[in-house]
C-alpha cells in the first residue's frame, strides 16, 4: 500500500513542471554533463576517483586504454538531488576500479528524459567509442502514459542504431515497473516491455532497477521519487549483479583469437 501511494505521488509530480531550485540545478548539471559527451572530449568523464586517491600515470608507458560503458538514462542515472559521486553510476565506477577492470563509465543520464529523448540523443553518443550500452529509460514514459508500442519501438531503435555502429557492443536493459493505479492491463504490458526487448535483441536484463528501493521512505528523498545516497547503493547492487558478468565476458571477447591456419 505504501509503494502504491508513493508511486501515485510519482505519477502526479512527474507530469507537472518542476521549478524548484534543486530540480533546476540537477537539470543544468545533467545538461552540462551530456554536453561534454556531445563535444567528444577525449578525457573520459571520471566518476570513480573523486572520493579517493588515484595512482599516478606513468610517464614511461602510455596508460592502458579503457573500454567505454555508456549509461543512457533519466534522473535516476543523473543522481537527481544528490552529488554525482553518490549516484549509482559513480558507485559502479568505483567497483569497476576496485575490481581492476578496464572500463570507464560515461554517465549520459538526463533528468526527465524519455525513450524518445534517448533516441534523439543516441546518434551523438555513438560518435565516441562504445563497448557497452546500459539503457536506463522508460520510467517517465510509463508515468506519462506514453503508449506501450512507442516505448518498445524507441528502445528497439536505440539498440539497432547502437549495433549498426558497434556490432560487437553489449547491451544491458534496466527493467522498470508501474504502480497499480495505472491499471492492471497497462502495468502488466509495461513490465513486459523490457524482457521482451532484451530477448528480441540478445540483451542482458536487469529485472527491476529499483528492487528493494521503490516505495521505502528511508531510501528515497522527501519527494518519494528519487533514491537517497543509500538507495543508490542498493540500485548499484542491483545493476552490479548483472553488469559484472557482462564486463568479464566482454574482456574475453576482446582477446584476439589464434588463427587456426597459422603455422
Amino acid at each position: 500500500m505504501q509503494l502504491q501511494e508513493s508511486l501515485r505521488v510519482t505519477l502526479v509530480r512527474d507530469t507537472q513542471p518542476r521549478l524548484t531550485q534543486g530540480c533546476l540545478l540537477s537539470q543544468i548539471r545533467g545538461f552540462l554533463q551530456f554536453f561534454l559527451c556531445l563535444c567528444l572530449i577525449p578525457v573520459p568523464i571520471a566518476l570513480g576517483s573523486a572520493n579517493g586517491p588515484t595512482k599516478p600515470i606513468s610517464t614511461n608507458a602510455p596508460a592502458k586504454p579503457r573500454k567505454s560503458i555508456v549509461i543512457l538514462g533519466d534522473s535516476l542515472a543523473a543522481g537527481y538531488g544528490l552529488d554525482l559521486s553518490e549516484a549509482f553510476p559513480a558507485i559502479l565506477q568505483r567497483r569497476i576500479d576496485a575490481a581492476n577492470l578496464p572500463f570507464q563509465i560515461v554517465n549520459a543520464g538526463l533528468s526527465g528524459d524519455t525513450t524518445a529523448g534517448g533516441l534523439r540523443r543516441i546518434d551523438w553518443l555513438l560518435k565516441r567509442p562504445l563497448d557497452i550500452l546500459l539503457l536506463e529509460l522508460g520510467g517517465n514514459d510509463g508515468l506519462r502514459g506514453i503508449s506501450i508500442d512507442s516505448t518498445r519501438t524507441n528502445l528497439q531503435t536505440i539498440i539497432q542504431k547502437t549495433r549498426a555502429r558497434y556490432p560487437e557492443a553489449k547491451i544491458v536493459i534496466a527493467g522498470m515497473e508501474m504502480p497499480p493505479n495505472m491499471g492492471h492491463q497497462f502495468q502488466s504490458a509495461f513490465r513486459a516491455i523490457f524482457p521482451e526487448v532484451a530477448r528480441a535483441h540478445q540483451a542482458t536484463l536487469i529485472p527491476f532497477l529499483l528492487e528493494n528501493v521503490g516505495g521505502k521512505p528511508e531510501l528515497n528523498l522527501v519527494d518519494m521519487i528519487h533514491p537517497t545516497a543509500k538507495g543508490h547503493e542498493i540500485v548499484a547492487n542491483n545493476v552490479w549483479k548483472v553488469l559484472e558478468p557482462v564486463l568479464k565476458e566482454a574482456l574475453k571477447g576482446s582477446v584476439p583469437k589464434k588463427n587456426s591456419n597459422s603455422q
